[in-house]
């Protein structure tokens, strides 16, 4: 199986050595989105809400450029730089995920990139 990569310009590009997104076979591997706003590359307002849903449509613009979306997650795991912000977080997380979420885990991390207050990767599933 070859892996593909996966890059769009609606979401933020990499601050590092790493793709967006890699495919292989039927599944999609994103790199952890932070909210960082693509047209810009500045980080989006310092408030966990603001940041969840940023990070959230950088991964839905990942995952379209796969050709896929949310719809098709059925792993994210949610890092968050102070797991006192988790219902609100949980909250924002909840309006993009509202039928059949996928499983998910929720850590707390001593940093993230950029400072961010969240950062959030998936795997993705899209049938042939």
């Amino acid at each position: 199986m070859s892996k593909t990569i996966i890059q769009t310009e609606h979401a933020p590009a990499a601050i590092g050595p790493y793709s967006q997104a890699v495919r292989v076979g039927q599944f999609v591997y994103t790199a952890g989105q932070i909210p960082l706003d693509p047209a810009t590359g500045s980080m989006v307002e310092n408030d966990i809400t603001i940041q969840t849903e940023r990070a959230l449509r950088n991964l839905q613009a990942v995952l379209a450029a796969a050709g896929g979306g949310l719809q098709n997650v059925v792993k994210t795991t949610v890092f968050l730089q102070d797991m006192a912000e988790f219902a609100a977080m949980n909250a924002v997380y909840a309006q993009f995920f509202r039928e059949n979420p996928p499983a998910r885990s929720a850590v707390q991390a001593a940093a993230l990139p950029l400072g961010s207050r969240v950062e959030i990767e998936a795997v993705a599933f899209l049938p042939e």
